[in-house]
């Protein structure tokens, strides 16, 4: 039997949905991957209350999770962070094949940190967590993607980042019309310039630090929500802030001018380097290129131009 390629992916949300469709690109997989993400989607719903079960969570694990068949999805419970930390159903594993190699897709609470353990040689977290703990800081700033393997020094680590899903929410500058002067756009020149407090969220200072760069925050001093205080509310009262935006809606409600859009978090492919074998490296190139749907759109392509050919 084949020998399974592991890789660590998140355990819920919107990571995980990315990766599940990234998968459903390249296989055959649409039904489960559908299933799953459904599932999980039923399942936050219940956690928030804006559902009410006809099971309890026990009941609900055992019906949807199947262990006799790796093909098929298994579940696991965890606390949620919500208030009372009630107990959620997440993902825990899933074999999917993929150029004909199975790969187990194992749910970790930290997939990045799996990763720098060796604990997987392909994993998938958000591009936010390796800023946070292996970026070098520089006097320069950093705001793509593509810039951030250059940035992590091999000491400290063999994983690296091979390409982003796509799944693109922006840090993103914001502040009060009445900081700004009239003719100043709210970007990274404005933060060169700018003396006083940034509200940023605590988890997100050392991104911060590294996609603004030391220089432009020699200045700055760094400012936190207060406790239950929504973020866009915390910045309108400090002046100016970073904080995650998809349209900027909720920030322009605030009285917020939306700016630059820093740095995306963004659901990224990663590899620990001294992890690698032949089939990591196969199942690595189909995921980050989607390599297998540009095969089958030939292949179908060939089938049809072979029985036009056979119709003429």
């Amino acid at each position: 039997m084949t020998q399974s390629v592991r890789v660590a992916v998140p355990r819920k949300g919107r990571p995980l949905e990315a990766v599940l469709e990234r998968i459903a690109m390249v296989t055959d997989a649409e039904s489960v991957v559908d299933e799953v993400i459904s599932t999980l989607r039923h399942e936050k719903a219940i956690t928030k209350g804006s559902i009410d079960p006809t099971m309890d969570v026990y009941e609900r694990l055992s019906t949807i999770s199947t262990l006799h068949d790796e093909y098929k999805p298994e579940y696991t419970l965890r606390r949620d962070d919500r208030p009372g930390m009630p107990r959620r159903i997440v993902f825990d594993t899933l074999t999917i094949d993929i150029s004909g190699i199975p790969v187990q897709l194992i749910g970790r609470e930290e997939p990045f940190r799996a990763l720098r353990t060796h604990t997987f040689g392909l994993g998938f977290d958000s591009a936010d967590l390796v800023l946070e703990e292996v970026v070098d800081l520089r006097a320069d700033g950093i705001d793509s993607i593509d810039e951030i393997n250059a940035r992590i020094d091999p000491m400290n680590t063999d994983v690296r980042v091979v390409t982003g899903l796509g799944d693109t929410v922006y840090h993103t500058l914001l502040a009060r019309p009445d900081v700004l002067d009239y003719d100043v756009s709210l970007d990274r020149s404005f933060i060169i310039e700018y003396q006083g407090t940034l509200c940023i969220s605590p988890r997100y200072e050392r991104l911060v630090e590294a996609v603004l760069g030391t220089y432009a925050l020699d200045d700055v001093s760094f400012k936190y929500p207060h406790e239950e205080q929504q973020e866009e509310a915390a910045i309108s009262n400090a002046g100016v802030g970073v904080y995650l935006t998809v349209t900027g809606s909720t920030a322009r409600e605030h009285g917020l001018v939306v700016g630059e859009e820093l740095f995306p978090s963004e659901t990224v492919l990663m590899q620990n380097n001294a992890e690698t074998t032949a089939k990591t490296d196969r199942v690595r190139d189909i995921l980050a290129t989607c390599e297998m749907e540009e095969m089958m759109t030939e292949i179908n392509t060939q089938s049809l131009d072979a029985n036009n050919k056979t119709t003429e």
